[in-house]
């Protein structure tokens, strides 16, 4: 006798609730997680939090369900892309995907979901100018948020240490494109803004690359992370012609790692040279101060002794009057001075016969005693 198909369960019943959590079961042994390639359609969201769509090729279309916090990226119908999800058979008996990461696939889609997360960043201010911060002149530590193997970062190292050197350079070493990337990059850079002792610049960089191999700096979270950092931010992701979501939100963008590295850090020969200008400039300076300062007293000088040459006229003018006017001067041209009991002469009334008079001559004095007067 042929066996029944439902030998293996005879006996066996199940309530709806039962049948379902046996099925995700046996999804979660057997698909645990699934990565599904195909075009976005009947996207929609509920209530600001939910969002619903299905993911079909050509023949078949499958149920999704993310939350907004899940999607880091911007998606809308006829987009293509990539998504890893967990299979489950929904309580009202669905089957759908519990969507854990979407990342658009295809040029097109990628520039479409760049051009919608550049317009709604746009609108929160995070890319204005205002925000902007200076770079310090002379940083001593860097922390990098990079790939150690990437050339990108090799590049950046020996610009770096060929300019300037002596410098501390803190990496954290994470992936730069893929589905953990974006993650990665945004832990490295909340660690290095978690230290207690910050660098004194942050740099997020990778070398060249498609435009999906650029993808994580295009990411939501790492844009935020990247606008929200307190240290100084420097991103410079591919080459010239690339420009990131990130590169935008940065302090401070640079077209290549290279060029990060001459941004960052000036060149120590051009310095010295500058330096030494300086200082020659600032001596040509002293010592065009010091002539000035010369002139102005060697000027000062000379009104003074302009103005003293009057006061020296008028001195030697008194001293001829003076000169004029002195007994001593006269006693050397042969005249006397005549005192009686110490009162000069002036006149012979003064005088009677038998005074005695002191005689003042240039070299002595003569006693006389008056005879007659007349």
């Amino acid at each position: 006798m042929q066996q029944s198909l439902l030998d293996p369960m005879e006996g066996l019943i199940l309530s709806p609730a039962e049948f379902i959590s046996m099925c995700n079961q046996t999804l979660d042994g057997a698909y645990p997680i699934v990565e599904i390639e195909g075009e976005v359609s009947g996207f929609t969201v509920s209530k600001g939090k939910f969002i619903f769509f299905d993911i079909k090729d050509s023949e078949s279309s499958l149920n999704c369900f993310a939350t907004v916090f899940q999607l880091r990226t911007p998606v809308e119908d006829g987009m293509k892309i990539r998504l890893i999800a967990q299979p489950k058979l929904t309580q009202w008996g669905r089957f759908s995907l519990t969507v854990r990461s979407v990342r658009p696939v295809g040029e097109g889609s990628l520039k479409r979901a760049f051009e919608m997360l550049k317009q709604k960043l746009e609108k929160e201010g995070l890319f204005d100018v205002s925000r902007k911060r200076i770079l310090p002149q002379y940083p001593q530590r860097i922390a990098v948020v990079s790939s150690a193997q990437a050339a990108g970062f090799k590049d950046f190292i020996t610009i770096l240490q060929s300019r300037w050197g002596g410098l501390e350079i803190e990496l954290i070493d994470v992936a730069v494109q893929g589905v953990d990337a974006p993650s990665q990059i945004v832990r490295a850079i909340n660690k290095h803004n978690e230290s207690s002792n910050p660098a004194d610049v942050l740099v997020v960089t990778r070398g060249g690359g498609s435009l999906d191999d650029l993808s994580a700096f295009n990411d939501e979270a790492v844009v935020r992370a990247v606008a929200s950092s307190r240290i100084p931010t420097v991103v410079a992701v591919g080459h010239e012609v690339d420009v990131s979501l990130a590169d935008l939100a940065a302090d401070v963008r640079a077209s290549t790692p290279s060029n990060a590295a001459e941004i960052i850090v000036p060149n120590k020969l051009e310095f010295v040279a500058f330096q030494y200008q300086r200082l020659r400039s600032a001596k040509l300076v002293i010592l065009d101060q010091l002539q000035r300062q010369r002139l102005v007293l060697q000027k000062s000088l000379e009104t003074m002794v302009e103005g003293l040459r009057g006061p020296a006229r008028q001195l030697e003018m008194l001293e001829s009057k003076l000169l004029a006017y002195d007994p001593t001067a006269a006693l050397a041209r042969g005249y006397a001075i005549v005192a009686h009991n110490d009162t000069t002469v002036r006149s012979v009334s003064q005088l009677k016969s038998g005074d005695e008079l002191v005689i003042q001559l240039s070299d002595g004095k003569v006693e006389a005693t008056v005879h007659e007067s007349r």
